[in-house]
């Protein structure tokens, strides 16, 4: 299901990235040489409309066409067929970063070929792992991590100050390979967005060098924890335009990463009607009416929050989630 290459195609330097998929033809896992033979592990377009990672590695092989790698990496590019169509994912393909091990889909082909892609990476005894995506709404740039670890934090404050912990949900490539080494998944605004590219590059230009990973907890990071992720029943109809069932507030897109209190609005519903958001915690437990409550026809939140990744795609909205809640917590302290 997957190519495994030991050399970099010269096309893959300079080639568009809705052009892969006619050259790879499909997913594919490249391994390159450097001379810390201990591999860096770089995945990108798990989300096929998510492009700055891969642009960001275009940068970074072309720095290093006429040099040696300075450690060893490992690259893998998802889903070309979806970014050929500049899509998340397309309608009869699952979420790629949902079905890493720890999912609750194992049983899928796609599920097997990530299995497979891990056990790869694990005999090569992997470094460190990047997974790089892009959010549809305006957001910070951030890392997320799947565990407290002091090098997981490390790893992930290096590139920002905003670090989000999170466990949910289950099959994603970070978590997977967290039981292998320091993982991160970096969030880089949205595609296109001005400097999303060069920082991405920064990043894992500075990683290739690191001889190691600091054990320290970086002061300067502010951690927050992912609490429950919402979403819309696929039963309702939902929209920005007041002609649904849900009717979202286009403003919500500036809520990301804002304190908000209780009584602040998400959407107006349709008089009469009894739709609902879904909110399930980490326990995958839902949790809404801990959240949201439903008055005057406004969905308005019951308790202080902080959102993430709200944006107004509906596609995405539908896809994935309208969005996750965060708190935020103290850093571990130094045994």
């Amino acid at each position: 299901m997957f190519n495994e290459l030991f050399e970099l195609p010269e096309e893959l330097l300079t080639i568009k990235v809705e052009d892969l998929f006619d050259f790879l033809q499909k997913p594919t896992l490249i391994h390159l040489q450097g001379t810390n033979e201990q591999p860096l592990f770089i995945c990108t377009l798990l989300h096929g409309n998510e492009t700055t990672g891969f642009l960001a590695l275009q940068k970074l092989l072309a720095k290093y066409k006429t040099q040696a790698l300075p450690r060893s990496l490992s690259i893998f590019i998802g889903n070309p067929e979806a970014a050929k169509e500049n899509q998340r994912r397309l309608e009869r393909q699952t979420d790629f970063n949902r079905i890493w091990p720890g999912t609750h889909e194992d049983f899928l082909a796609e599920a097997h070929m990530m299995k497979n892609i891990t056990d790869i990476m694990r005999q090569k005894n992997v470094f460190a792992s990047i997974d790089i995506h892009n959010n549809t709404g305006r957001n910070p740039h951030y890392a997320c991590i799947t565990t407290l670890d002091k090098q997981y934090m490390s790893l992930a404050g290096m590139f920002s100050n905003t670090v989000v912990y999170f466990t949910t949900p289950k099959g994603v490539q970070s978590a997977a390979f967290a039981e292998l080494c320091p993982a991160v998944t970096l969030e880089c605004g949205m595609s296109g967005e001005a400097g999303s590219v060069d920082h991405a590059y920064s990043y894992i230009d500075k990683c290739l060098g690191l001889e190691s990973i600091p054990r320290d907890v970086p002061e300067h990071i502010k951690l927050f924890h992912t609490v429950a992720r919402v979403t819309i029943p696929d039963s309702y109809s939902f929209g920005f335009s007041d002609d649904a069932t849900i009717n979202l507030y286009p403003e919500i897109e500036m809520y990301n990463f804002c304190e908000l209190e209780p009584g602040k609005a998400f959407a107006y519903i349709e008089p009469e009607s009894t739709a609902y958001l879904l909110v399930y915690d980490d326990h995958e437990r839902e949790v809404g009416r801990d959240y949201f409550e439903y008055k005057d026809n406004e969905i308005v939140l019951r308790k202080p929050v902080m959102p993430s990744m709200l944006t107004v795609n509906t596609t995405a909205i539908r896809q994935d989630c309208l969005c996750y809640l965060m708190e935020k917590i103290k850093l571990p302290e130094d045994d």
